[in-house]
């Protein structure tokens, strides 16, 4: 197993090229709006009844240092959310994204805030980036007024516009992430749908039927396998005949991501969305991805796997590191660049987590709300006694 995880995430050497040689200046100014070629690797994408991406990509010099940023806070709140939890202010499921952050990042640096994302419960960096604050995640996580579900959502039900959670229930966001994109295409608008499930989910009989009618119907639907190679504590080998996803469509073509890398990822999502574009139906992504922690705060995820093995992919594919060494390569910023920015991020996090901590828990009488679209209550809603209940204003 610790083989062939190492072989599916090793890195090629890359090789980057600069279209202007100029020295990155604090200020950025006009710089930071430069463009820079860059050459993926590649090993960066495995196909499937399909043509890869290009592996010739141009990004500007801020959307690195933006990229960065976003992967380098994620990692801090979700260090905090642990933090948080270890010290019972956080209680029921919660489950981190350490490690995975390059596939949210990368996500959302290829698509507009009109298209569709809906995920599992590993949802925290996901909920961020689709328009949530840190304040808000941090205070739903710890169940305050203030959540971005009033609190009453948790680690698992966050929810934006356009993006739809955020689901607890293994592999049942697929077929609503489907309806997502036959409304899309129903309304004749040129989006898509992300549609997020793990590779513990991936033999769900759903996901088959979901695959079913997205190509039957030709739909811009985006299925994306986030494989982390273990579905809890079971390895991906020894619960799927054929652990290479991104195959599974049989009818659909597919595409395999190194999903280490930010770059790859925004690429691979860049093309998948010009695919539904140009109404050339469904497509299934299989993310090759790795979390550091457990499956949840509950696992501490070292009974099915070595210290040793995670110590290793944190130190030879870790997302963030990548886009570092990248941008210092580039001469995009400096050393004393990066550690501002990781004094801000910091600076950032600690103060979100103090004001929700601060940040009052809901009133009891929120529990009945949010139950029913507004005008269509009935006149008495119950509780889990006979003798709870609140009666609707109508």
């Amino acid at each position: 197993m610790f083989s062939s995880i190492t072989s599916r995430l090793s890195l090629a050497k890359r090789h980057i090229s600069v279209f202007n040689g100029r020295s990155f200046l604090r200020q950025f100014a006009s710089a930071s709006a430069e463009a820079v070629n860059i050459t993926l690797p590649e090993s960066s994408f495995r196909t499937y009844e399909c043509d890869p991406p290009s592996f010739e990509m141009e990004v500007t010099k801020d959307e690195l240092i933006r990229m960065y940023k976003e992967m380098t806070a994620m990692r801090r709140m979700e260090s905090a959310a642990d933090t948080l939890y270890k010290s019972k202010l956080i209680r029921g499921f919660c489950h981190l994204g350490t490690g995975q952050e390059a596939v949210p990042v990368g996500m959302k640096a290829a698509i507009t805030r009109d298209d569709a994302i809906i995920t599992a419960y590993r949802c925290h960096g996901f909920t961020w980036i689709r328009g949530g604050t840190i304040h808000s995640i941090l205070a739903e996580l710890m169940g305050r007024k203030t959540g971005i579900s009033q609190g009453k959502g948790g680690s698992m039900h966050m929810f934006s516009k356009n993006f739809y959670g955020g689901n607890g229930i293994v592999g049942a966001q697929v077929p609503v992430g489907t309806g997502i994109a036959f409304t899309q295409k129903y309304l004749e608008t040129k989006n898509a749908t992300f549609i997020l499930y793990g590779d513990g989910a991936a033999n769900q009989g759903q996901v088959f039927e979901a695959f079913n009618m997205a190509k039957l119907w030709d739909l811009p639907a985006i299925f994306v396998c986030e494989n982390n190679f273990f579905g809890m504590g079971t390895a991906a080998s020894r619960s799927s005949a054929n652990p290479q996803y991104y195959t599974r469509g049989q009818y659909i073509p597919g595409l395999q991501i190194n999903g280490m890398d930010v770059l790859a990822v925004k690429q691979a999502c860049s093309w998948a969305k010009n695919w539904t574009n140009n109404d050339q139906g469904p497509l299934v992504l299989e993310m090759v991805t790795y979390r550091y922690g457990g499956h949840s705060m509950s696992d501490p995820g070292t009974s099915y796997r070595t210290r040793e093995e995670i110590q290793h992919m944190r130190s030879t594919n870790d997302p963030i590191t990548g886009l570092r060494k990248r941008i210092l390569d580039l001469g995009i910023a400096t050393e004393a660049d990066i550690k501002q920015f990781d004094k801000e991020t910091k600076a950032e996090i600690d103060e979100a987590v103090a004001k929700a901590q601060s940040d009052p828990h809901p009133d009891p009488e929120e529990l009945f709300t949010d139950v029913y679209v507004k005008g269509t209550e009935p006149p008495i809603i119950r509780g889990r006694e006979r003798e709870e209940f609140a009666v609707m204003q109508q």
